[in-house]
């Protein structure tokens, strides 16, 4: 019975923290995953460096976070990574049986160097390194048995040994403290430890974290709260959250920068006391951890708090202006409106209508018979109306009353004390008060459009804007129970998600071009330049304003923040005001944005699991940040990309033109966001369109000189600094400048011979071309010459045929004349008479006349040239009448024709033939004729 008893009680005290956590709201949480982080599960420690980048010791090794990415680093010997220490540009850890550093090469790779291997260190068997802490020049390696105190600057190396387990190390006011079990608490002076106080507490109980507060060393036990030393005697510190710490084990804590403290347990999460031990709230599971397991805590310098748990990482925003609740166990689908009530806080969602008292950590509790969807939740002359798909309730102390008649309601609107104009699914309603009950009197005659959105303008004129039809003007009797006019405006365009609002006796209509005022003057809607700020288009989201009465502030939503207008304090100059925020941690119902004002400067937004509240008193503004490059990976076409060095100027081959950047900005924060962006001197000189990747591809770059450049935005605002790297990619070896000179010396040398060939083709061209047309000029000449030729010689032979005939006629003529005067001879010597012998010596002395012989030699010389010369030449022996015997002969005249030519006998004739054939040794066979004829 006694064992049920304290099941129950157990059972009813876990249900009474998870109760109260239940309704707690929460700080932003980032949870990364096993499957975020490409780790193990455990994590056992944190740190940062300067430049922001946090380090987790995890079960495989060193995980480095710069805001974007996770990469692992691999414990050297594989074994589990218990501690983690940044200091400096080095990033100091331990592990099993091994203790070093991570250092960053050229490309921004960590490579570790082991300090136990180049300090010739033997560690114990089974040692591990579980602490790093830092004093003074020294570092300090904890591990279960033993304190390795290593000087960075003489490299000396000092251990302190203990008898049994050390369980903490801890830095305070420049002393190194640390608890042995079953002796006490030790300090650290001059390389040797000292006990400072052997209390049994401090020999008993496992101490988690020490901290100095009000002059006054403080300590957090596993399971006995806290204690502090005074007058060296150990005192419990007594606070409120004493009971929660006994039914808890701590595990691990951090005392923060604001004197707060944040414990970690073995299985109810996280728990955050003030600096005077009152709770400010537990973080379990159930309200937002990943695990309820915390192993290791760290405060960053933004004063985020990281959790190392045993399933995962968390980082909380504990200085963020925004708180979360989320209803994980209940869920109750998107609010669509809120409203603080007679101090209850109302929720309207799409499951119903919920409710607690403000302040409270109470659970929120349903409001029976508000089942469905709530669509508005609006107070007129101190009566809660809850616009619902079912109708109009009315609302008091968690009840709610259907008005009759009132099916499928939006808002209602007040006319008077005692009159409320309804819109509906159908058209406009008239709610009147009768007998202190409100009851459903008409609908309004003439108009049955779906009335979301409409104002009052005046006493009897309504604007109703609907997103697909446009704003209607209506004017409406005094009565109000006839339509009496509709005009469609026709000076803006319809459009989803607009809006329509009074302010004061302003009309605004807002839509994703703007917002736009109402003219009484033209009847029309004019742009309104101020109030536009509030949906710029480039990041429209809905076009819904909604104002505060109580602040006059005028809120809107945009993809990328919440916008606010309010009233200027001094000046008619209104303020504008922006507050950063992701688009997923405000997401809910678009155009159904929902925001109340709770109190001073604290407001509620409805999303579309849970809500958000924003105190503007702690929004601080965003501190100065940089960029930086992580990454540059390089590649061929279809090869594997490899991590080059940062270093400027790197040279690159010409098929090496691949280039991934990978950059980033240490933003830790859930609710804020961060764009890049970038551009590549070089190939681009305009900045691209702002992103929140985080990585850049160029592909195939043409050889010449870049810059890539790159910078950040942070809720808006620009990174101090432009990171850069430049970079070359080399020509191809045949575009190389070398092989450029060769080309143009081997261009001009080809153009040389070139040059000279056509030169020689042109002079032989030339040359042929002469010598064609010296040889056509010869071969006219020639013809010309033979034509000439040929004329002259048909003039010689017409010449020596005129000779011939000359000669001819004159050896005829000869040859006559002889005969006649032989023949007179023979006549005159045949009479006898002595005159007749006068006469015969006459005759003898023209027949031996040698004047014909010239006369026959000089025709025959000009009709056979040289023969006699030729003749001459060959037969040298030859006389005078020889010669006139050849040239007989050459006339081919027969021995009878001669021998009146040379006035002999024929037979003389055949004599002379026989001795000049002897003179000139002729064959016997050998015509004389012939012969003489062929010369």
């Amino acid at each position: 019975m006694r064992l049920k008893l304290i099941v129950f009680l157990v059972v009813f005290i876990s249900n009474s923290i998870t109760y109260t956590t239940f309704s707690q709201e929460m700080p932003p949480i980032n949870t990364f995953s096993t499957e975020d982080y490409g780790a193990e599960n455990q994590n056992w420690g944190i740190t940062q460096t300067s430049n922001k980048f946090i380090y987790v010791a995890n079960n495989a090794g060193l995980l480095e976070f710069n805001g974007s990415n996770w990469n692992l680093y691999p414990t050297p010997n594989e074994s589990i990574m218990r501690s983690v220490k940044s200091m400096g540009n080095k990033v100091y850890s331990g592990f099993y049986k091994d203790f070093g550093y991570w250092e960053s090469n050229h490309s921004g790779v960590l490579e570790f160097t082991s300090m136990v291997t180049s300090n010739n260190i033997e560690m114990l068997e089974d040692e591990q390194i579980w602490q790093i802490e830092e004093l003074d020049g020294w570092l300090l390696f904890k591990s279960l048995q033993r304190i390795y105190l290593y000087n960075l600057e003489s490299k000396q190396i000092q251990i302190i040994n203990s008898e049994k387990t050390i369980t903490i190390l801890s830095k305070l006011e420049g002393t190194i403290y640390f608890q042995e079990i079953g002796k006490g608490l030790f300090k650290i002076e001059n390389g040797s430890s000292k006990l400072v106080s052997g209390n049994e507490l401090f020999k008993e109980k496992r101490i988690i974290e020490m901290f100095y507060k009000d002059e006054k060393q403080f300590f957090l036990t596993e399971k006995d709260g806290f204690y502090y030393l005074q007058n060296n005697q150990l005192i419990p510190w007594v606070i409120n959250s004493n009971e929660l710490l006994s039914k808890n084990t701590i595990y691990s804590a951090q005392y923060l920068k604001n004197g707060n403290l944040v414990l970690g347990t073995i299985s109810n999460g996280l728990i955050y006391l003030q600096n005077n031990g009152d709770l400010i709230y537990q973080i379990t599971q159930t309200t937002g951890l990943s695990n309820n397991t915390v192993l290791s805590i760290f405060e960053d310098v933004d004063n985020n708090i990281w959790l190392g748990l045993d399933n995962g990482i968390n980082t909380i925003n504990l200085s963020s202006p925004f708180k979360l609740f989320v209803n994980k166990d209940n869920y109750w689908g998107t609010i669509y409106s809120t409203i603080v009530y007679k101090n209850n806080l109302y929720i309207g969602t799409n499951q119903g209508l919920y409710f607690k008292k403000r302040n409270s950590k109470d659970a929120f509790q349903f409001i029976k018979n508000t089942a469905g969807q709530v669509w508005n939740l609006t107070e007129v002359n101190n009566t809660l109306f809850c616009n619902h798909n079912s109708g109009t309730f009315i609302i008091d102390d968690g009840r709610a009353s259907l008005i009759p008649d009132t099916y499928g309601t939006w808002s209602v609107k007040r006319i008077n004390d005692s009159t409320i104009l309804q819109g509906s699914y159908y058209g406009l309603h008239i709610l009147v008060k009768q007998a202190n009950k409100w009851i459903h009197r008409n609908k309004i005659n003439g108009f049955s459009n779906s009335s979301r959105q409409f104002i009052i303008k005046d006493k009897n004129t309504v604007f109703v804007n609907h997103e697909y039809k446009g704003v209607f003007k209506l004017k409406i009797d005094k009565d109000f129970k006839n339509i009496l006019e509709i005009e469609k405006d026709e000076s803006v365009k319809k459009g989803i998600h607009s809006g329509l609002i009074k302010i004061d006796d302003d009309v605004l209509y807002s839509s994703k071009k703007g917002v736009y005022r109402f003219s009484e003057i033209n009847n029309t809607f004019e742009i309104d330049t101020v109030y536009s700020k509030l949906i710029p288009e480039n990041l429209f989201l809905s076009a819904k304003l909604i104002l505060h009465e109580s602040t006059k502030k005028l809120w809107s939503f945009t993809e990328e923040d919440i916008r606010c207008l309010s009233p200027g304090k001094l000046s008619k100059k209104p303020i504008f005001e922006i507050i950063p925020i992701k688009r997923a941690f405000i997401k809910g119902a678009s155009g159904f944005e929902n925001i109340i004002h709770l109190e001073g400067k604290k407001y509620l937004l409805g999303t579309s699991n849970g809500y958000l509240t924003i105190d503007l008193s702690s929004k601080k503004e965003s501190v100065d940040f940089s960029i930086k490059i992580d990454k540059v990976l390089n590649n061929k076409i279809d090869d594997v990309q490899k991590r080059v060095s940062l270093i400027d100027g790197k040279e690159f081959e010409s098929n090496r033109n691949n280039f991934e950047f990978f950059y980033s900005v240490p933003n830790f924060s859930k609710t804020s966001s961060v764009k890049y962006q970038h551009k590549l001197e070089g190939l681009n000189e305009k900045w691209s369109v702002s992103s929140g990747a985080n990585s850049t591809l160029y592909e195939n770059l043409p050889s010449g000189n870049y810059v890539f450049k790159v910078r950040a935005y942070k809720d808006n605002k620009l990174c101090e600094n432009v990171e850069e790297y430049s970079f070359i990619v080399l020509k191809p070896w045949y575009k190389t400048n070398v092989l450029k000179a060769t080309y143009l010396i081997i261009l001009l040398f080809i153009m040389y011979l070139l040059h000279v060939a056509s030169k020689k083709y042109y002079k032989k061209q030339r040359e042929d071309l002469l010598r064609k047309a010296q040889n056509e000029m010869e071969l006219k000449e020639l013809e010309n010459s033979q034509k000439i030729i040929k004329l002259n010689n048909d003039k010689l032979r017409s010449d020596i045929t005129s000779k011939n005939r000359e000669l001819a006629s004159s050896t005829m003529s000869i040859i006559k004349k002889n005969e006649f005067l032989s023949t007179i001879k023979s006549e005159l010597i045949d009479g006898g008479n002595d005159k007749v012998n006068k006469v015969i010596k006459i005759i003898d002395k023209n027949l031996k006349n040698t004047d014909d012989w010239k006369l026959f030699q000089e025709a025959f010389n000009n009709a056979d040239k040289k023969f006699l010369k030729k003749i001459k030449s060959k037969h040298d022996n030859l006389t005078p009448n020889d010669l006139r015997l050849c040239a007989y002969l050459r006339l081919n005249l027969s021995s009878k024709e001669i021998s009146p030519l040379l006035n002999i006998s024929p037979r003389s004739v055949e004599v002379k033939r026989y001795r000049l054939r002897k003179k000139m040794n002729l064959p016997h066979d050998a015509n004389l004729t012939t012969y003489i004829l062929e010369i």
